[in-house]
C-alpha cells in the first residue's frame, strides 16, 4: 500500500483535473503550494464535499450520498464505509492540527498530520510517514495563504511545491457534508479513547444527515455537530469483545437534549469545559466477531428538526 499522502495526492490531481464539474477554484501560492477551494470563497457542493472526505480519508473510504428523513423532512445523508478505520480515520481523517499564522486560524485534518505524528493516536497505531507530498484539507472561514503553507512545509519536511491545501468552510454545502461523514471516525476515535486497540476495529461504517447550511461558523459548528450527536448511526465490526461499549455513543441525548448552540453558549464556545462523552455518534452497534453484538445510544429527530429549523 503506498502512503496516505501520496494517495491523496493522486485524489488531489484528479479533483484538479474536474475543478469545473466539482464547482472548486485552484489557486497556486508564490511558493508553488495549492490551495483547493471546496468551500469558502465558493458556496461548495455535495459532489464536493464527498470528494473532499476521500480525500481526508487518503482514499481508503467509500463515501457516497442518499436520501433519508429527518422527521418529516427529506434530506440528504452521508455514508462512509472503510476497511481500514484506524489509518483512514484516525491517521488521516480526523482533525488533529490547529493552524495558525498571521491572521488566520483554521484546523487542519488529513493525512499531512501523519507526517508530523505529535497526536497521542500516533503513538498507539505507531504509524508515521516520510513523503515529499502532504495533504492537510483546511477548516477556515478563510483560505490559507502563503504562511499557511510555509508552516505546513516546514512542520512536515515537505518542499512547499508538493503541499496542497484543499479548504473549506464550516458554513457551507461542503462543510457540512464534510462533517456529516466523520460519524465513524468519532466512533473509532471514542474506542481508542477508552483503550481498546483501534487495529482491532476491522471495519467502520457510518451514516449521518446533512446539516442545513448555516448563516454564520459558529451556528454551523453547533449545527453540523447536532447532525453527528443526535442523528449519527455507526457499526463497529471488531475482532475483540469491548469492555466500555456504552461509553462510545454521546451523551448529547441524555445529558442535554437540546441543540447544541445552547450548550455551546453556555460555556461561552470553550469546548474544553464540555465532556468529551458530548463529542460522539447518536447511536453504535459493535459487532464481535464470533461474540456477541451490542447497540448503544439513539437518535433523537426531535432535536435535530429544532435545531435544522425543520
Amino acid at each position: 500500500m503506498d502512503t496516505l499522502n501520496r494517495m491523496a495526492t493522486e485524489l488531489v490531481d484528479e479533483a484538479i483535473s474536474f475543478a469545473d464539474e466539482l464547482t472548486i477554484d485552484v489557486h497556486a501560492l508564490s511558493g508553488d503550494a495549492a490551495v483547493l477551494d471546496f468551500g469558502v470563497e465558493v458556496p461548495g457542493a455535495i459532489e464536493a464535499g464527498l470528494v473532499l472526505s476521500e480525500l481526508q480519508t487518503a482514499g481508503l473510504a467509500t463515501v457516497q450520498s442518499k436520501m433519508g428523513q429527518v422527521g418529516d423532512a427529506p434530506l440528504t445523508h452521508v455514508e462512509l464505509a472503510t476497511d481500514h478505520p484506524a489509518l483512514a480515520l484516525l491517521c488521516s481523517q480526523k482533525g488533529g492540527w490547529e493552524l495558525a499564522a498571521d491572521d488566520f486560524e483554521g484546523l487542519g485534518s488529513g493525512p499531512a498530520r501523519a507526517l508530523v505524528a505529535e497526536e497521542d493516536i500516533f503513538g498507539r497505531i505507531g504509524y508515521r510517514e516520510d513523503e515529499q507530498f502532504a495533504v492537510l484539507a483546511v477548516e477556515s472561514d478563510q483560505l490559507p495563504d502563503e504562511a499557511v503553507a510555509a508552516q505546513v512545509a516546514e512542520r512536515t519536511g515537505v518542499p512547499e511545491t508538493g503541499v496542497f491545501l484543499p479548504a473549506f468552510a464550516t458554513a457551507s454545502v461542503t462543510g457540512s457534508v464534510v462533517s456529516a461523514a466523520r460519524a465513524a471516525e468519532l466512533a473509532v476515535f471514542r474506542l481508542s479513547e477508552l483503550g481498546f486497540d483501534p487495529g482491532e476495529v476491522l471495519s467502520a461504517n457510518g451514516r449521518a444527515p446533512v446539516a442545513p447550511v448555516a448563516a454564520d461558523e459558529a451556528t454551523a459548528m453547533a449545527r453540523t455537530t447536532d447532525a453527528l450527536a443526535y442523528g449519527s448511526e455507526v457499526q463497529l465490526v471488531v475482532d475483540e469483545p469491548v469492555d466500555s461499549v456504552a461509553e462510545i455513543a454521546s451523551i448529547a441525548g441524555t445529558e442535554y437534549g437540546r441543540p447544541l448552540e445552547g450548550v455551546f453558549e453556555d460555556v461561552d464556545w470553550e469546548f474544553a469545559e464540555l465532556p468529551v462523552e458530548l463529542f460522539g455518534p447518536a447511536k453504535v452497534t459493535v459487532d464481535v466477531v464470533g461474540g456477541d453484538t451490542h447497540v448503544v445510544g439513539d437518535t433523537y429527530e426531535d432535536v435535530l428538526a429544532e435545531s435544522f429549523g425543520l
